[in-house]
Order: structure tokens, then C-alpha cells, then sequence
């Protein structure tokens, strides 16, 4: 069953990295980049179909195999989506580029790795979800404000890490309607934050830095996950100072790789 579930996973990776790269590819070539514009173009949309199937091959490999095995997995994307968006301009993706993805991947899977994984009943009240959706819109609303004067590589991240808080809040209601107790108002609040996080994740591809936009998202969605089920749902953060010096060496690794794919990564043409 673990195989079963490593290669599930590795599956919707592919899928995710593809479904990534194409929309990407439209929204640099739509001139505003809004979901308006976006949702008429057919590629566009099969690139929203793929990473839904990416996203649903994971669900599904988390049944049949444990978080440690199909978490690292998901991190593959990165690695595949870099020679997919690469493929869709004619070009070869450079070896810095991956190379820096490789080190962003090391880095990600140390830090899932050391969360350790949460087996008890979430339960999130309105004040908790409240709190929830207010610190994220806050968050998210303070890099949307950097990336307005920032230069290209870093305001596609800075675009890319809201949407990633974003996702991150509405992973955490989605957990909680799944498998906790939770407020009928939650159906109605879980789209909200989620259609605010395409519409700025589009953004951030749209400028065209895909290997630094999708890196930072890939970085910012779990961790923001993390945090709000440790403040919010009581969800256990690692410990011990081996568990600590793993994170910390980590995320040292992935803003390395980070601040190497934005100088290796070449200007997407619009």
C-alpha cells in the first residue's frame, strides 16, 4: 500500500506541476491576468482540471499510505513543473534552475517531515475561524501591499506567498468540515479566501517568474497550514532540539533555493 501511495502522489505531482504551467503560460499572455479573462481560455482551464486531479490523487494517496511517505511526494511538483513550464516556451529549463529547485525540495520535505502528524478531532469555533480568516486576509494583505514597488522576481513571490496564506487558511477550515466539528457559516467562508488566492496567484504568474511564484507557493501554503492548526486546532509543532535544528536547517535550505531560482529562473515573455 506505501508503494501504492508514493506513486499516487509522485501522479498528482506531475499532474499538479502541468496544470501549474499552463496557467501560468495563459496568464502571462493576458493582458490584465484576471480570472475574468482567464476562466474564457481553454488551456487555462485545463490547466485548473489537472491540478484539481493532482490535488485529488494526493487525497487519495494519504488513504493508502502514511503523511512521512506522501508528503515528500508532493514536493516533486516543483521539480516537474519548471521543466513543464519550460517545455510549453520551447526552451530547456537551465541547470541552476533546477538545481535550485532540487535544494527548495530538500528543504521542504526536511520541514514536513518534522511536523509531527495530528490524529485527534480538529475543532474550530467562530471566534477561532474568525481569527483564522482575519490573520490571513491581514498577512495576505500586507504582501499584496510589498509587491506593488517590488521588482519582478520578487513581487511574483510576494504574490505568490499571499495566495499561499490564503490556501494555507482555507486547508485549515477544510480540514476542519472534513473531519471536526465546525459552524454551518464555515460552507460559505471556505470559497471566499480560496477564490481570492487564484486571483492572486494568477497574478503572480502573470509576472512572470513561474519558478519563483510556484516555489513560494509551494513554501507558504503548508507552513501557513501549520501555523493556524498549532494556534488554532491545538496541533502539535515539532520538538527537541534535533527536531528544531532540522527545521531551522531547512528553511535555511529553502530560502537559499529560493533566492538562487530567482536569479537563475529566466523572464517568462509576456
Amino acid at each position: 500500500m506505501t508503494v501504492l501511495a508514493a506513486g499516487l502522489a509522485l501522479l498528482g505531482s506531475l499532474f499538479f506541476a502541468l496544470g501549474a504551467a499552463l496557467q501560468q503560460f495563459e496568464a502571462a499572455s493576458a493582458v490584465p491576468a484576471t480570472l475574468r479573462r482567464l476562466v474564457r481560455r481553454p488551456r487555462w482551464l485545463l490547466g485548473g482540471l489537472a491540478v484539481a486531479a493532482g490535488t485529488a490523487l494526493h487525497v487519495v494517496a494519504l488513504k493508502y499510505g502514511p503523511l512521512t511517505v506522501v508528503q515528500p511526494m508532493g514536493v516533486a511538483s516543483l521539480l516537474f513543473a519548471l521543466p513543464c513550464a519550460a517545455a510549453l516556451r520551447g526552451r530547456r529549463p537551465q541547470p541552476g534552475e533546477l538545481a535550485a529547485a532540487a535544494v527548495i525540495a530538500i528543504g521542504l520535505i526536511g520541514l514536513v517531515l518534522v511536523v509531527p502528524e495530528h490524529t485527534g478531532e480538529p475543532r474550530l469555533g467562530t471566534g477561532g475561524a474568525v481569527v483564522l480568516l482575519a490573520g490571513a486576509a491581514t498577512a495576505a494583505l500586507a504582501l499584496w501591499a510589498a509587491a506593488l514597488q517590488a521588482p519582478p522576481a520578487r513581487r511574483a513571490g510576494l504574490l505568490a506567498m499571499a495566495a499561499g496564506v490564503l490556501y494555507g487558511a482555507t486547508a485549515t477550515l477544510t480540514r476542519v468540515l472534513v473531519d471536526g466539528d465546525w459552524e454551518p457559516w464555515f460552507l460559505i467562508a471556505v470559497p471566499l479566501p480560496a477564490l481570492i488566492a487564484l486571483a492572486l496567484l494568477q497574478r503572480a504568474y502573470a509576472v512572470g517568474h513561474f519558478g519563483v511564484a510556484f516555489a513560494a507557493l509551494q513554501v507558504a501554503d503548508p507552513l501557513t497550514a501549520v501555523a493556524f492548526g498549532a494556534l488554532l486546532l491545538g496541533e502539535p509543532l515539532p520538538t527537541g532540539a534535533a527536531s528544531t535544528l532540522t527545521a531551522l536547517a531547512a528553511g535555511a535550505l529553502t530560502a537559499a533555493g529560493t533566492v538562487a531560482l530567482a536569479r537563475t529562473t529566466p523572464m517568462s515573455p509576456t
